[in-house]
Parts: C-alpha cells; structure tokens; sequence
C-alpha cells in the first residue's frame, strides 16, 4: 500500500487540536479537507492516535466517501487503503453524529431508485442471498457462530456467553409463543435449524422449516435426524397449510417492502384460530431510510430492513400487534462475540477466501455492531395473533 505523497496530506500545526488527538490533518482539495472535518466532527480523527481514529493510506479514500458514502468507504477498506484499530468504534461515532444522513452521494441515486421502484426481492431473485450469504460454508458459519448455530440476536439480559445468550433468546421466543406439546409450528426462514431442534427437544414440539439456502437445509437435516422437524427448500409464498404457531427469525430483512403485505396474508392464511406468530427482525428507525449499498452489495443481495411503520403497515386487518420488544443492544455484544470467533478461526480459511474476504468480513460485523451501539439499527420482537388473545396477551417474564 502506497503512502499519502506530501502533497497531498500536510499536519498544520495551528488546527484546533481536540482532547486525545494529532493536529487535524489538512489537504491539497476542499472535497478531502471536508470529509476530514466530518469525521472531526464526530470525534474521529485522520491518522490520529486512538483505536478509533481512521489511518489513512490513500487520500483517494476521502473522495470514494463522499461520492459513494458507505460503498466508497467499505470498498476501500477491503482494498487496504485504509485501516482502523477499533471499526466498530469509528462506527459508532460515525453514526451517533449522523454523517450518514449529511452525506447525500448523487452516484446512490440510482440505487435508491431501484429500491423504491423495482421489487427487488420477487420469486425469481429470493434465492441469491441464499447463494450469495448463507451457502459460503457451513464449516465457516460452525467457527463463528455458537453450537446452535444460531444466526441471530442473541439475549443477554442474564447471560455471560454467547451460547448462552442464543438458549436465552430461544427458549424467551418458545415462552413468548407459549408452545405445547403437540404443537405443529412453521419457522419461515428456519436457517440451519437452531429455533426448531430447541422447540422440539425442549416443548414436544412438531416443526416445519422454510429456507433459500442448500447447505442450510442439508446442514440442518443431517444434524437434527431424528427429531419431528421437516426442513423445505422452498420460497414462503408457496406456504398454504394451518400451523398452531410461527415463528420468523431474521427472514423478514430479506422480503422488502413491496412484498411485506403479502408476507402477511401468508403468515395471515397459515395461522390456525387462537394462534401466535412472532417476527424477530432487524428494524431501522426511519421509513425512508435506503438500505446500505455496501452491504447490499458485499453482504445480503436485496436485503432490506423495515420500519415500525411499514411492519404496522403490512399487518393492517390482517393481524394484530400484541406485543413489540425491542432489544436491539443486545446485537452489539452477539456480533462482536462473531468477530472474535471469526478472528481466532481465521487461520483455517485464509487460504480458501483470501484477505479481501477477511477485510470484507471485519467491516461488516464490526460496521454493524456499532451501528447496534449507536442505536441506529433496532432488533424486534412482534406477538401477532390474528383476532386478539381473549383477556389480553402478557408477556412472560
């Protein structure tokens, strides 16, 4: 990686110094000098001296940023023109101040569009994240994740570890869904299986799964043989049969807008007279909030994160809300426990994915964690019921 020449990147020793930090860095162009004094702003210095603090290798970096936002920044660091020692810091601060919504990159507009306009997420184009995501490996998704295999928020109200905080979160949806034995429950986007072998080896429970991923579906069916589960390859609008409860846990990011509504009518049509059906889904704090083009991009094809609006939107005379929980926290501490298992199984894949995927993997978990930290991203947990629970649902303890 070749340095900053001097020409472009000079220290002035007059700047304003804040508590902590080098001298603020000046630049040969005012579009550089100005995504510089953004990230001032925010408490984050060019090359400075705390974990947090951007160590820049390239200037270009700056104009990648302000003409791409996210998509200019993330590339760039899974190019290694840039570095930091704390990224989900950087991205805490970063968002705390708000400088994603002060920076408006015309170059985004066409994305923008497309989501606003396009349904991105139709039948023809569901199984890509599938593909793209969650069939990188299940040898890789073993190493980060907990026993469970658990892809998902998990509860930390009680817990010290991360196993722990995934049974948490299981057996909290089980208590919240008051399963019996006997029950038959569908887990729309069922993963690698960690909801349904809970329910059933802990409430008697039968189980029908639904995912886009291959290596979920063979993972799950060769690890839980044996127990009342039947996991499909099969896209959720196909589903029309009566289930005692549903379950959805980090599905509903992949529907997007234009197909919440129908997302309902099926959850809707599929759930028997007095059932329940609870929807864990990551949640964004504005309607008109676009999802991230890096991670669009890098990550999740497609994906996109609803509102409260828009959840409220798809349900209406269709289901009602019982009970909204949100403890959206409670992601900061699941992905950093992934970054650490990640990290300390790295050896083991680096010459399969390569150090592009490593940084590429990094900024994700951490980029995510703190925009967890920062609050600008939520984890709900909506009770649906389709007339009301007669004398009111209530939350278990």
């Amino acid at each position: 990686m070749a340095s900053p020449p001097p020409a472009a990147l000079a220290t002035n020793p007059d700047a304003p110094k804040a508590p902590g930090s080098v001298p603020r860095p000046s630049f040969d162009s005012p579009a550089r000098q100005l995504v510089a004094d953004l990230l001032a702003s925010a408490d984050i210095q060019v090359n400075g001296d705390r974990p947090w603090d951007m160590q820049l290798h390239d200037p270009a970096v700056l104009d990648r940023a302000l003409a791409q936002g996210n998509l200019g920044l993330g590339e760039s660091y899974m190019a290694g023109a840039w570095d930091c020692g704390q990224l989900d810091g950087f991205f805490d601060r970063l968002l705390r101040a708000h400088l994603d919504r002060r920076v408006k990159p015309v170059r985004l507009a066409w994305h923008a569009l497309q989501v606003k306009l396009r349904n991105r997420q139709d039948r023809s184009r569901a199984w890509q994240v599938g593909k793209a995501h969650y069939d990188l490996g299940n040898d890789f998704y073993e190493s980060m994740l907990d026993p469970s295999m658990a892809y998902s928020c998990g509860y930390w109200r009680d817990a010290e570890t991360l196993q722990e905080a995934q049974v948490a979160k299981l057996e909290l949806i089980c208590r919240k869904l008051g399963l019996q034995p006997g029950m038959r429950v569908l887990d729309i986007g069922c993963g690698w299986g960690s909801f349904m072998a809970h329910a059933a080896r802990h409430h008697g429970v039968e189980c029908v799964g639904v995912t886009v991923s291959r290596e979920q579906a063979a993972w799950a069916r060769e690890r839980h043989a044996g127990l009342p589960l039947e996991i499909r390859l099969q896209d959720y609008r196909e589903l029309d049969e009566r289930f005692d409860r549903i379950v959805s846990v980090g599905m509903f990011e992949h529907v997007g807008h234009k197909n919440h509504r129908q997302y309902m009518e099926v959850a809707a049509r599929c759930l028997g007279d007095g059932g329940l059906f609870l929807l864990h889904t990551i949640g964004k704090n504005r309607r008109d909030g676009m999802p991230d083009r890096w991670i669009d991009k890098h990550i999740f094809p497609n994906g996109e994160t609803p509102s409260i609006g828009q959840i409220g939107d798809a349900i209406d005379g269709l289901l009602v809300a019982e009970d909204l929980h949100n403890f959206g926290a409670d992601y900061d501490p699941t992905l950093m426990a992934w970054y650490r298992n990640f990290e300390d199984a790295w050896p083991r894949f680096a010459d399969r994915l390569g150090e592009t995927f490593r940084r590429k993997w990094r900024y994700y978990l951490l980029s995510c964690a703190g925009a967890f930290r920062a609050r600008e991203l939520q984890l709900w947990q909506w009770v649906l019921s389709k007339e009301g629970v007669a004398g009111g649902y209530r939350r278990p303890g």
